[in-house]
């Protein structure tokens, strides 16, 4: 089997606890989030201004709510940071124990170098299209819930007929079924929920860019990779 093709079985039986992409990712994501906490120096308020996604269109300055007027401004690399930044506890919490959940499977299964191509390119899809839905907003977004939901998609592709189990939902629920099920919810709240603090479209969104690289690796799309290689 070529590298551009990712390799599908079941789930393996032994999984590393925490395999080193994932173990990177999480960590990076608690240190940064400890240092979102800090008011000595400003750290907290630069890492917010800087790494978070800032949308397209904000005005450069407002009467109130900033610093000397100042609203902070997009920036390309805040298309990979924002998923290392999390408004909460509970944000960070509920994505690391799903990162890892799924994470540990799919690279396990595709390998480091694979899971970390196809992670960020879930963050930036999602990214490129929350700027797409919040032009001219002055909140920005952050969190991994993008990439999460790509490889939820991932999950749900590699392994269709693998029951997932819920604390909120005590029957088994397959895979396939379930990534379709939550879609849809997400778009459903996406239309209905102008103005909510939660990212729908960014979910959606990783997952649309996770589907695409895997259709793009498998060669179903117009365009084929290279042999040998990812892209």
């Amino acid at each position: 089997m070529t590298e551009t093709q990712p390799q599908y079985r079941p789930p393996p039986k032994r999984l590393s606890a925490f395999p080193p992409v994932v173990e990177i990712i999480m960590i990076a994501c608690v240190v940064i989030f400890f240092l979102q906490t800090l008011k000595w120096g400003g750290i907290g308020a630069w890492i917010m201004s800087n790494l978070a996604l800032w949308p397209l269109g904000t005005p450069e300055y407002v009467t109130d709510g900033f610093r000397y007027g100042e609203v902070p401004q997009f920036g390309v690399w805040q298309l990979i940071t924002y998923g290392f930044l999390h408004g909460s506890e509970w944000h960070l919490l509920f994505n690391m124990f799903a990162f890892w959940m799924f994470g540990t499977v799919i690279e396990e299964v595709w390998g480091s170098r694979r899971f970390a191509v196809f992670y960020f390119i879930c963050i930036v899809g999602a990214g490129l299209v929350q700027l797409a839905v919040s032009a001219g907003a002055l909140t920005p977004t952050v969190g991994a819930s993008g990439g999460v939901f790509g490889l939820l998609l991932a999950f749900g592709v590699l392994f269709p007929n693998e029951k997932l189990f819920f604390i909120l939902c005590p029957v088994p629920i397959k895979a396939k079924y379930f990534v379709a099920g939550y879609g849809s919810v997400e778009l459903v709240l996406g239309l209905t929920r102008e103005g909510s603090s939660i990212a729908h479209f960014a979910h959606l969104g990783g997952m649309f860019f996770g589907l695409l690289l895997i259709l793009y690796w498998k060669g179903k799309l117009p365009f084929k990779p290279r042999p040998g290689k990812l892209f």
